[in-house]
């Protein structure tokens, strides 16, 4: 494991930009007939939002629960929500999300 040293760490942590973490949440009407087709649509909006390079990473969550997915967003709080907010999932009320300000690493993600 490499050695991490206190002035590596400084100069690392002042690279650190600011993102919005999504916790989204199904509702109830998740479960109702048509919704399926408007969580497809909610899906395609994420790809767009991808090649836009707004929404940096997304994980559907598998398994039921009370955790529909969460996303990383390369825009502000505010930003975020609004975007969120034009969701076809969420004004369809078939989900529900929190939005947090968060700080990362540019250039993280997910491996291969």
């Amino acid at each position: 494991m490499t050695a991490i040293t206190d002035e590596y760490m400084r100069a690392q942590l002042a690279t650190l930009g600011e993102y919005t973490l999504v916790l989204l949440r199904p509702t109830a009407k998740r479960a109702e007939p048509g919704a399926n087709a408007i969580v497809w649509e909610h899906g395609r909006r994420n790809f767009e939002l991808r090649a836009a390079g707004v929404l940096a990473i997304v994980c559907p969550v598998t398994g039921g629960g009370d955790l529909a997915g969460m996303g990383i967003f390369a825009a502000s709080l505010d930003g975020t929500r609004a975007i969120m907010d034009e969701d076809p999932a969420v004004k369809a009320g078939l989900f529900s999300y929190e939005a947090y300000s968060v700080r990362g690493f540019p250039g993280d993600r997910l491996p291969a």
